[in-house]
């Protein structure tokens, strides 16, 4: 049941991720509790205007899905359509949560006809206050697309705390009803997705010389060891589906799926793992370029990065997630830093180079 789920949430994103291989494996990979609970600021904004608020004809069938806990299959179903919205819209999975928690609150996670006044369906959204029509608003997809699109307005949303957020979404009457779901909808997202890492709120640090971690995660294989002279950067070891931080204020330069086949030569693609010895390549990869002729990069995502070229991102920005596409043989994050341009030649020690600008990597 849950395996197949993972299919449909994935299919929901037009084919472009593969958010795990099962949820056994990828439920919990431990790591700290700083990088569980790595944290995040605005980097994107939602699509908006009509065409982003279509229902999606990929989205999960709820009525294939059973319970979880004391959620029921048509709830578990609901809930798993507001995931895949906020997937298909790029949205951090600490939004998928505050959705999720929201939906609880307002509905019980039932797409109901009506309700207090005119309000309708998961959200309890109101035509009268210009959320839609009441068709519209009883289309799960629709509904969860116009919460996030609220939502994504909200400067900091990422780090306040889910009743907050919800509020400002939602100006209810009980305010504070929200927080009592927080748990119920992280432990239900946890279970429709994989993804542990990302879901509590928090906010990045940034040095009086503008620069933060890309993950709090310790080091693990260093830049260009004895065993290792080509590795470029160094292997930050967290958990699938850790939120990646811009490291400096900069302009997106590349976004790129990048995994051969050594095998054929062919694309082995990046929305699934990648494998130490049958793939290269960086997997799904973001450049950043910054001030002095820096670049940074970000390999390994676990699906296609939140930016696109040319976007400018503040340090602390998520860009993406973390996973184990290309040449990987289990999530982590490989960052570089290039002083000049993003050739080999141009390549320096990350843990010098962040030390040196109050950002020290393995914390």
């Amino acid at each position: 049941m849950t395996t197949r789920l993972l299919s449909w949430i994935a299919a929901a994103v037009a084919g472009t991720i593969l958010l795990c291989s099962g949820v056994a494996t990828t439920l919990m990979f431990g790591g700290d509790g700083a990088a569980i609970a790595a944290c995040y600021t605005k980097a994107s904004a939602a699509p908006s205007g009509p065409s982003a608020a279509e229902p999606s004809a990929h989205s999960p069938n709820p009525g294939g899905i059973g319970p979880i806990g004391e959620w029921n299959g048509e709830q578990v179903g609901n809930a798993a359509i507001i995931i895949s919205v906020g997937m298909r819209l790029h949205i951090p999975p600490r939004g998928w949560v505050i959705a999720v928690a929201t939906a609880m609150q307002e509905s019980s996670l039932i797409n109901t006809p009506g309700g207090d006044r005119d309000s309708i369906g998961l959200f309890q959204q109101r035509p009268s206050q210009g959320w839609g029509t009441p068709a519209q608003l009883h289309d799960p997809q629709y509904a969860a697309t116009r919460f996030y699109q609220k939502l994504q307005t909200i400067d900091g949303w990422q780090a306040m705390p889910l009743t907050e957020a919800a509020q400002k979404v939602q100006i209810s009457a009980y305010p504070d009803a929200y927080a009592k779901w927080e748990d119920d909808a992280t432990r239900l997202v946890a279970a429709l997705t994989g993804v542990s890492a990302g879901l509590a709120a928090c906010a990045a640090t940034v040095s009086a010389q503008g620069w933060t971690q890309p993950v709090h995660g310790k080091v693990g294989s260093g830049f260009r060891t004895a065993d290792r002279p080509a590795h470029d950067g160094v292997d930050l070891i967290v958990p699938k589906g850790t939120p990646i931080h811009a490291a400096s204020t900069g302009t997106v330069s590349r976004v790129r799926c990048n995994a051969i086949d050594v095998r054929t030569g062919g694309d082995w693609g990046c929305d699934r793992d990648g494998d130490p010895n049958l793939t290269r390549g960086c997997g799904w990869y973001v450049d950043i370029d910054h001030v002095n002729g820096i670049v940074t990069r970000y390999c390994h995502q676990l699906i296609q990065p939140y930016v696109h070229v040319g976007q400018h991102v503040n340090a602390g920005d998520v860009i993406g997630i973390s996973g184990s596409s290309g040449h990987s043989s289990g999530p982590h994050v490989h960052y570089e830093v290039h002083h000049g341009d993003h050739t080999s030649a141009t390549a320096v020690d990350p843990v010098t180079f962040m030390a040196s600008v109050g950002a020290p990597l393995n914390q």
